[in-house]
């Protein structure tokens, strides 16, 4: 006699929610087909949790072609808050109960950071809806109770999908700059996403930026002062006389003019969340540069371009390896909690029995640990190098290398 599947008959329904990164349709792959191997029915809510408010805005998965390899979202996204925050003001969870009884979706799945994650937690706790967090985001400072081995000693870090597709794309971006930058003997400032953490922010090193600053080291006057004093070392002594600085777009920056340490907005508009979007704090840097040290100097964003283009292979195998943790959590019925890597390994590493799940009351956010930046020479340790060699591989740099011989007349 032939068997149902161990969950025909139910509903799974999957929500990316807030910014994109390459690796979002790769997750909504990988949980879509394992969630169809164990017999759910398949939804995608469009546009994060937007798509369950009002009359709801839902697809079926079930059956079809899905591209995982392409970057973002095919669900969509959006920065929108069930919950009452800074801009709205309105408790809209009545709605996504009414929706999820309407549709009858039997378990949730949140593709997400800390603000859509947070908010499915709140659904499970407040009114028990079965939910599970799934990890993204681009900027890695999503707390997962990640393990690095370095030197004998276990050192706690953050491990996203997400993470390894944008910084392969840093890691590109820094290389090619190195070409202009050289032709003109510049210094030139790479403003690198990272709100609240410089975790994208170090990858640039592996492109060949030379010096870096954090959000976490706050630049006050004094430190400003030491700072301008080692890129001036570091240009001289550069045979090129060429400098790239990756900065993160959060750092915290002395302002002469108002005597006070503040970030840099490209709108004081606020998010759902309460965030506010940055964006030009490079371009304040380079000025200042060319101004106090009289060296050319030019500000480079790289916007949106770590969250763009396709998935890369760790990120692939990433997204693979914790949706089989899903299954796990489904089999058990463990909701309330999102599928981690204990440890940080290599693409071949990537395995089920390296990840655990973390309640989602947990779920926080995780800035770079001390011991993986030298905030003396403005540069990511050892200890951060070989965190992201496990994840992307060697650091490469483009070099120019001929030498010409002086022409005396």
């Amino acid at each position: 006699m032939k068997k149902e599947r161990l969950f025909a008959g139910k509903t799974l329904a999957i929500l990316s929610g807030g910014g994109d990164t390459p690796a979002i349709n790769s997750s909504i792959e990988a949980i879509r087909n394992r969630a169809s191997m164990l017999g759910f029915k398949v939804y995608g809510i469009l546009r994060g949790w937007k798509g369950l408010l009002g009359n709801g805005d839902v697809v079926d998965l079930t059956n079809i072609p899905y591209n995982g390899i392409y970057g973002g979202t095919g669900l969509l996204s959006s920065r929108t808050n069930p919950f009452p925050g800074k801009t709205n003001k309105e408790d809209r969870s009545d709605q996504i109960l009414r929706n999820i009884e309407r549709y009858k979706i039997d378990v949730l799945v949140t593709i997400g950071g800390d603000d859509t994650n947070g908010a499915a937690k709140e659904m499970y706790k407040r009114f028990g809806i079965p939910v599970i967090g799934f990890p993204k985001t681009i900027d890695n400072d999503l707390r997962t109770r990640t393990m690095h081995l370095y030197q004998g000693k276990q050192h706690e870090v953050v491990l996203c999908p997400g993470f390894a597709s944008g910084a392969m794309q840093i890691k590109k971006l820094a290389a090619k700059l190195h070409t202009t930058n050289e032709s003109h003997q510049r210094i030139m400032v790479l403003e690198v996403m990272g709100r609240d953490a410089g975790w994208l922010t170090g990858t640039a090193m592996f492109g060949g930026a030379q010096m870096a600053l954090i959000p976490e080291v706050v630049v006050t006057k004094e430190r400003k002062d030491f700072f301008f004093e080692k890129v001036k070392e570091n240009y001289m002594s550069n045979p090129k006389r060429s400098l790239l600085i990756a900065v993160s777009e959060g750092v915290r920056w002395y302002n002469d003019d108002k005597d006070a340490i503040e970030m840099v907005y490209a709108s004081s508009d606020l998010d759902e969340y309460g965030h506010p979007r940055f964006g030009g704090v490079s371009g304040v840097i380079a000025s200042e540069i060319n101004k106090k040290l009289g060296i050319e100097a030019r500000g480079q964003i790289s916007g949106y371009i770590p969250r763009s283009g396709k998935c890369y292979e760790y990120d692939r195998r990433l997204t693979s390896t914790l949706a089989d943790k899903v299954v796990d959590l489904l089999l058990r019925g463990e909701y309330g909690k999102m599928p981690v890597m204990r440890n940080i390994v290599p693409y071949c590493e990537l395995e089920e029995f390296h990840t655990d799940a973390i309640e989602m009351g947990n779920v926080g956010n995780f800035p770079l640990p001390a011991p993986y930046y030298n905030h003396n020479e403005f540069q990511f340790s050892e200890q951060y190098v070989d965190f992201l060699t496990n994840i992307i591989g060697e650091p490469y740099r483009m070099e120019f290398n001929h030498q010409f011989p002086v022409v005396i007349p």
